[in-house]
């Protein structure tokens, strides 16, 4: 049964004194996929822009805004309205080559994920790889049970913190510091499927809960990431290892990527003195 939902996503910048804004790269639109349909889409700048569309080369629908003018305040708000279907216990149709692993994509699966499955942090002397290894156990194992065990390892092992300032922990600065935030997390998890020879990639976008206990939301929605890992027959299955979860059930997909960077919902620049900015504050409201 689809249940129609709607997310507000309102990004304030503030501040001192009237800055010049550079251009500005949006990623708010959610994804269309078998479970989400996309109902409708408004995008509103304060103050007004030049905005153009355009996909990236994952497929992401890019807004990118210029701004004419100088200000002191910068408004980016966000209405969407989608159908979402996804069921709370998916079954995964994995094809019988893949059930279990080790398995080996085809020679056009393996040329198309390319630099999916390459590893994006330095692991010189293999320590994610033995501990994602650990995971493994006698070989074969069945891939879904790998997948979940390792999940669940991460949350078990790494305790969650939510973290506002910028920037993404490297996987072994999460294993080493034992916390992390949601996109900690979803990198830890991505880099440990990609040392076994997974393809695997990055997702941002929204988390649908009304549950207390779901971590990284406050009941009203919010912004999160998780992982994606493309396994054939299925294809690309969500992993959301900050709430040991498989699926979609209460995730909203916006972007996609090899790397956390690629997938910021906002990122932009200002000219001006650097004393000029004041704060930026973030209010998501994900309502069914």
């Amino acid at each position: 049964m689809a249940i129609s939902v709607t997310i507000r996503h309102r990004t304030t910048y503030r501040y001192h004194l009237p800055v010049r804004l550079g251009q500005h790269r949006l990623l708010l639109r959610p994804r269309e996929t078998p479970d989400i349909r996309l109902i409708s889409h408004a995008l509103t700048l304060t103050p007004g822009a030049t905005v153009t569309w355009a996909h990236d080369v994952a497929g992401n629908a890019v807004a990118t805004a210029t701004f004419p003018e100088v200000t002191d305040c910068l408004l980016i708000d966000s209405l969407a309205t989608i159908d979402h279907t996804a069921a709370a216990w998916p079954i995964f149709d994995i094809a019988a080559s893949a059930i279990t692993y080790p398995f080996l994509y085809s020679n056009d699966e393996w040329t198309d994920l390319g630099a999916l499955t390459v590893q994006q942090y330095p692991d010189t002397l293999g320590r994610l790889h033995s501990w994602t290894r650990s995971f493994t156990g006698s070989h074969p194992i069945d891939t879904l049970v790998l997948l979940k065990e390792l999940s669940h390892g991460i949350a078990d092992r790494i305790g969650y913190e939510s973290r506002n300032d910028e920037g993404t922990q490297s996987p072994l600065q999460t294993l080493d510091r034992g916390r992390g935030s949601c996109r900690d997390f979803a990198v830890l998890f991505v880099e440990a499927v990609r040392s076994l020879g997974f393809g695997a990639r990055i997702v941002s976008g929204y988390l649908k809960t009304s549950l207390e206990d779901t971590i990284g939301s406050d009941g009203a929605g919010s912004t999160h990431a998780w992982a994606e890992v493309f396994v054939p027959g299925a294809g690309w299955i969500s992993s959301d290892p900050t709430n040991r979860s498989m699926g979609s059930f209460n995730l909203i997909p916006v972007a996609v990527g090899r790397d956390i960077r690629q997938v910021m919902p906002v990122t932009g620049s200002f000219a001006g003195p650097s004393h000029a900015f004041e704060d930026m504050s973030v209010n998501v409201l994900v309502t069914s």
